[in-house]
């Protein structure tokens, strides 16, 4: 069922309540902020928009995980002085999230202005979704506009508490997300390839099951490789094994095989003598001769540009998870290699689930090159797992 837009509410010259994401590395100072602010980015045209028509905007964020108590070092407020640097216009950080502060500030406002309230996990009612606490963050403004897609998978009071006290709509940031990787879902251009990556192969598994009829090939590196690979009876020296997902790695190569769906796992890696960023001695090897006491860190240069060049044959691609250990620089060569091939396609669909594969994306420049980059992470990984969302679905239908 399609959710109200943006566009359907009205929010001219009204006191709009905006759900963001600004979950952003405070702990790198103020140069981290300004180096991975792709979620501030991410919603400037919604608050533009609402600047457009006249509203009065309040946003509302958390920062961390301050487990409902007041921490100093998670305080929003050098988070708003890079918004005012991108939106080109001052923003009002406040210290409280409700009280009398707030409402004195929302009622000085004029048509345009921009404030930011304090962490909303500095409450302890936000992650429990307290119907007392959503009711108060709605008491001093009109209307709810959910753009925070990163958090649309928590019922929160921010998130879905406080869609029952206000008019609400989702903002041009959760519309896009939504109709992006709803389409590569739903109607995807053929051939279609899931690329996979990441640590964990539990991750994947709903999103695997969800997604693999529908697929033509199916790539898989990173730490999920390694599961994979030795489910097929490959040795895979001391890197970490899913004893307890080996079956399901055999079953979705059986099931693969049986959908004439094409699966590509790199057939050389990286490998180290230590799991660490600076290992002693680093090697070169074919998956079937990784020796004991080494652990495969990345893709090797051959079959990152052997997965180039099959994903050149396709129309849509979805990626979730790093080829390697891309954390540490000298494994990040696979992951690069593969996203800058990508972002050369052309006439091709290319989806990026959030969370490291998107700061992967982000760190390489190549963020403009992508057709879509999920600002989510769990959550996006939800909605491709057929998920409903609690931050989407309480919004109202139309």
């Amino acid at each position: 069922m399609a959710k109200r837009r943006l566009d359907q509410l009205d929010v001219a010259g009204k006191r709009v309540l905006v759900r963001v994401d600004f979950n952003v590395p405070i702990d790198q100072g103020i140069e981290g902020i300004s180096l991975y602010d792709q979620r501030l980015r991410a919603t400037l045209p919604t608050i533009k928009y609402l600047i457009e028509q006249g509203s009065k905007i309040v946003l509302c964020s958390h920062l961390g995980r301050p487990n409902g108590e007041v921490v100093e070092e998670l305080r929003l407020a050098p988070v708003g002085d890079r918004l005012a640097f991108l939106l080109e216009r001052p923003v009002n950080s406040l210290p409280e999230i409700t009280g009398s502060v707030v409402a004195e500030a929302i009622a000085a406002m004029s048509p345009g202005d921009v404030v930011l309230l304090e962490n909303l996990r500095f409450h302890p009612g936000e992650e429990k979704n307290d119907g007392v606490f959503a009711c108060e963050l709605a008491d001093s403004v009109d209307c709810f506009v959910m753009d925070a897609f990163a958090v649309t998978h928590r019922a929160h009071a921010s998130t879905d508490g406080i869609t029952k006290f206000l008019p609400s709509a989702m903002g041009l940031l959760v519309q896009r997300e939504v109709e992006e990787m709803g389409k590569a879902l739903e109607s995807p251009e053929k051939p279609l390839a899931a690329l996979m990556g990441g640590a964990k192969v539990s991750d994947k598994i709903l999103l695997l099951d969800n997604l693999l009829e529908d697929l033509d090939h199916l790539f898989i590196g990173g730490g999920m490789c390694v599961t994979f690979l030795n489910a097929m009876g490959y040795l895979t020296g001391d890197s970490r094994i899913e004893e307890d997902r080996l079956e399901f790695a055999r079953e979705i190569m059986r099931r693969a095989e049986a959908a004439n769906i094409e699966v590509h796992l790199p057939e050389y890696v990286v490998i180290a003598n230590e799991f660490a960023a600076d290992p002693g001695e680093t090697d070169v090897m074919h998956v079937g001769d990784v020796p004991d006491g080494w652990y495969i860190m990345d893709i090797a240069p051959s079959s990152a540009q052997d997965f180039a060049d099959a994903l050149s044959k396709c129309k849509t691609i979805i990626w979730n998870g790093p080829m390697g250990v891309f954390e540490m620089p000298r494994f990040s060569a696979g992951t690069r290699t593969v996203a800058e091939s990508i972002a050369k396609l052309v006439g091709v669909t290319s989806v990026v689930g959030g969370g490291s594969t998107a700061e992967a994306i982000e760190e390489l420049g190549l963020m403009d090159k992508m057709t879509h980059v999920s600002t989510g992470g769990g959550a996006s990984l939800e909605f491709l797992e057929g998920k409903e969302l609690p931050g989407i679905a309480a919004l109202p239908d139309v």
